[in-house]
């Protein structure tokens, strides 16, 4: 869950002080999650689900089977419900995802390269939870080689620090860096304080092309099975219950699940039986 970044003891800055540099209010700066109005929750459900199944649907065709299931959403209004899923139609067009202008974007690093032990490469992603009374983002950092997730956070808001700390967790885990990370071109993954962190530790720094999933489609794949086995299955009342069931998911994700792809081994066994000795 995301910490605040309000220290109450700092030797320089008061509460108050702190608060208007952030621009919260100092009574509480960790925002609560927001709850939705009347059906939207249920809407944003079903076109979650949907575009899932469907990511090629855009809003008329998502508003259309909505409303053939007996809902009826205009097009405006599921347009507008998708706006604020982030999720937009797989499909050939301009200005697909936007990042931040000042950003610098590093090239991909993964085609053609052979991945043949644990902690060679690390690739991150960022997807949507939807809860009965609103929603959360989950991070998660996976060990390309092994499918193993090394390290996760969920969080009410969509920032670069739930990215660095699923990512130091991940570290305490491997007891290691990777030689690699991928991820997308999220203006998280081209922030100073991700990219810098990465540097600091010489991790090179891949990110997927526009339009190109695929680039990353380990992580995504992970995303379809966490939802379909179990965040569709328990619909999540609030933040803890999230925490505590995404956590039982990742453990039988990683000691349990097995995989085809692995040879019917679990993640955990292949990371755990084939990664290099490498110092922190």
């Amino acid at each position: 869950m995301r910490k605040t970044l309000i220290h109450r003891g700092h030797p320089q800055l008061s509460v108050r002080r702190q608060a208007e540099l952030l621009q919260v209010n100092r009574n509480r700066p960790t925002p609560r999650p927001r709850e939705l109005p009347g059906d939207e929750s249920v809407l944003r459900l079903e076109i979650d689900k949907l575009h899932l199944a469907h990511p090629y649907y855009g809003s008329r065709r998502v508003s259309k089977h909505l409303q053939a299931k007996g809902r009826v959403p205009s097009r405006g209004r599921a347009r507008r419900l998708m706006r604020c899923m982030n999720l937009t139609a797989i499909y050939p067009k301009p200005r697909t995802s936007l990042r931040a202008p000042e950003h610098r974007v590093y090239p991909y690093l993964l085609r053609d390269l052979k991945i043949t032990r644990p902690n060679q490469v690390w690739c991150s992603d960022i997807t949507y939870i939807p809860m009965r009374r609103g929603f959360a983002y989950l991070v998660a950092i996976m060990d390309w080689h092994s499918r193993a997730v090394l390290g996760w956070c969920i969080s009410n808001t969509l920032g670069a620090d739930s990215c660095l700390e699923a990512l130091e967790a991940a570290r305490k885990t491997a007891g290691c860096w990777p030689e690699i990370m991928n991820t997308d071109q999220g203006c998280q993954y081209t922030s100073e304080a991700w990219t810098s962190r990465l540097k600091d530790a010489d991790v090179k720094i891949s990110m997927d092309g526009k339009r190109c999933w695929i680039d990353n489609v380990l992580i995504e794949r992970l995303w379809r099975s966490l939802k379909y086995e179990d965040i569709y299955l328990r619909e999540y009342t609030d933040l803890v219950s999230l925490v505590v069931g995404a956590g039982r998911w990742m453990s039988f994700y990683n000691h349990e699940r097995l995989h085809q792809a692995l040879a019917y081994k679990t993640p955990w066994q292949v990371w755990k039986a084939n990664r290099p000795a490498v110092a922190a």
